[in-house]
């Protein structure tokens, strides 16, 4: 994995368990069914496979940070080459609305579990989990 080649290895805490995985970002397990992340790469989702997860949401806008972000369309590719389900669900930061967090819902709904989720910090996928699930 190029990943762990450079050196980029973290813990993730998953199903109580503490295992070593190869994503470049830190994945905060919210619960045992689901996770959010800072900005992920095409790169990070062999390893996000690896990690357990059956399916990715991809919160982040494209080109919110401009044009070396990387887009939902090559993300989304290496997630099914990896054999993840993915979900692009863009939400403006700041912006969130009522039909966005009902949509997070019925995502969750319906992708296998575990779920990643993603944005520029996490912070977006989080209040939108609370907000469609009620918890906080």
């Amino acid at each position: 994995c190029q990943a762990l080649a450079e050196g980029r290895a973290i813990h993730c805490c998953y199903f109580h368990l503490l295992q070593e995985i190869t994503v470049a970002t830190p994945i905060n397990s919210l619960t045992s069914d689901f996770a959010v992340a800072p900005q992920l790469t095409p790169d990070d989702m062999a390893a996000v496979a690896a990690a357990g997860f059956k399916s990715v949401i991809i919160n982040r806008p494209d080109f919110e940070d401009g044009p070396n972000q990387p887009t939902s369309a090559a993300v989304s590719e290496a997630a099914r080459a990896a054999g993840l389900r993915v979900a692009y669900q863009p939400v403006v930061s700041g912006q969130m609305t009522s039909d966005d967090v009902t949509h997070f819902a019925e995502l969750l709904q319906t992708l296998p579990a575990p779920v990643l989720a993603y944005c520029r910090s996490g912070t977006r996928c989080t209040v939108l989990y609370r907000a469609a699930t009620g918890n906080s």
